[in-house]
């Protein structure tokens, strides 16, 4: 087992097995590429310029000095192989170039807890999908009962929506309750106002990178050599706005104020000890989405409420990523089957993720039953929906032979609605 030099305890999200990419702003400086190292952040656009990434196809380019990752994302695999094996290299406890040049350490490690994290990649589309079954019967169980829980195209075909990509935010970031239109059950037409069943959804993300040409789909054989890594994703939802607004296109206002991911992105190589077999697919999936290999991964999810004015959190959900029907390069390999271009730094969501049990349920519409069965905190609250102060944590990770892949985790607090007359004040700002 390889170790750093740079301590790393056996619980921490990134030892030298992970190396996930973020951008980073060290105090004073400018935006840049780092990776996470401990409880440190290893600045890449210094060694990049002591000469350190020779020889990996990333250097001379400013690609580690850039605000985003999407210049590295857009180099492909052979570089951000090249580029983590050099890393791994170099952060080796028995490798001298970094560990014993200290003016160079100096300049190139951050404590974790001095730098702000921004969004680690500039989105230009953003697309959501439907792809784990218990979560989908779920849904369909209590809209349209047990018998007609799955519409018939669901076990044929990857369900997903073009989301919105300007309002995906990074973890940290407030969440302000939406308004809209809703339809209370024995009214005759709707009413305006706050969502009353703000909800989560536990799903996780990733990074396309050099993407296709139009025209040219993606294989699911190579569709995994597309995905630069991974995020953790709440996308969040306003459940009586989407069941007034979804028919007969579906989600629209209810998804699109804000969907918060991790600031750290886990490099897929890294998931690789993790991978295994998914859901038996039955039917047989057509030719196009037949995966030869295991397609799932063993990853540990998640997620806490803490209530405003209280420090304490209150576990809610423990899933697994690998519940998830249909695997990432199939979700890819169908995206593209039409020859939709996909282009570096677009992202892809699974979808909510939800296992077999009440407590592996992904979202507060499964894990209440529509609001029916209230969830206790522990400091004896209930909960049937997400309230005005509430705070969401998700965290994930994949646990090894001691240490672990962890993606650190996505936070954020909700916020009052606007009122009539924030609303009024906004219009005339306008006008």
């Amino acid at each position: 087992m390889k170790y750093s030099f740079i301590e790393t305890k056996q619980d921490s999200d990134f030892p030298i097995q992970n190396l996930p990419y973020g951008i980073v702003q060290p105090s004073d400086l400018s935006p840049r590429v780092g990776t996470a190292i401990g409880d440190y952040v290893l600045d890449l656009s210094i060694i990049d310029e002591a000469g350190l990434l020779n020889g990996t196809g990333a250097e001379g380019k400013n690609i580690f000095s850039a605000s985003s990752l999407n210049p590295f994302m857009a180099l492909g695999l052979p570089v951000w192989k090249a580029v983590r094996e050099k890393l791994q290299y170099l952060l080796d406890q028995e490798t001298a170039d970094l560990r014993d040049n200290e003016e160079l350490r100096a300049k190139a490690f951050y404590p974790q807890s001095k730098v702000r994290m921004l969004l680690p990649v500039q989105i230009g589309d953003y697309t959501d999908f439907y792809a784990s079954k218990e979560h989908a019967t779920n849904v369909g169980t209590m809209f349209r009962g047990k018998d007609n829980a799955l519409m018939p195209n669901w076990k044929h075909v990857p369900i997903g929506y073009h989301g919105r990509a300007s309002s995906i935010v990074l973890s940290g970031t407030d969440v302000r309750r939406p308004l809209g239109q809703t339809k209370p059950a024995h009214a005759e037409a709707p009413v305006f106002g706050p969502t009353a069943q703000l909800d989560f959804e536990l799903e996780m993300g990733w990074f396309i990178g050099p993407g296709n040409q139009l025209g040219q789909p993606i294989s699911v054989d190579q569709a995994e050599d597309q995905v630069f890594g991974m995020v953790l994703v709440n996308d969040w939802s306003a459940r009586d706005i989407q069941s007034w607004e979804y028919q007969p296109l579906g989600p629209f206002l209810a998804k699109n104020f804000a969907t918060s991911i991790s600031p750290w992105v886990v490099p897929f190589e890294a998931l690789e000890p993790f991978r295994q077999a998914g859901p038996v697919q039955d039917p047989e999936p057509l030719a196009y989405l037949k995966q030869k290999k295991n397609g799932a991964f063993n990853i540990n999810l998640e997620v806490y409420l803490k209530p405003e004015n209280d420090s304490e959190e209150t576990q809610i959900t423990k899933t697994n990523f690998n519940y998830m029907y249909w695997s990432v390069a199939q979700q890819v390999a169908h995206h593209t089957i039409t020859g939709c271009n996909l282009r570096p730094g677009d992202m892809h969501a699974s979808g909510t993720i939800s296992g077999l049990e009440r407590s592996e349920r992904g979202s507060m519409l499964e894990l209440t039953w529509r609001g029916a069965e209230p969830l206790e905190l522990k400091n004896g609250d209930k909960r049937t929906w997400i309230e005005d102060g509430d705070e969401l944590i998700i965290r994930g990770y994949c646990q090894g032979d001691g240490y672990r892949i962890g993606f650190g985790e996505v936070r954020g607090t909700v916020l009052p609605a606007l009122s009539e007359a924030d609303i009024l004040g906004v219009e005339k700002a306008i006008n």
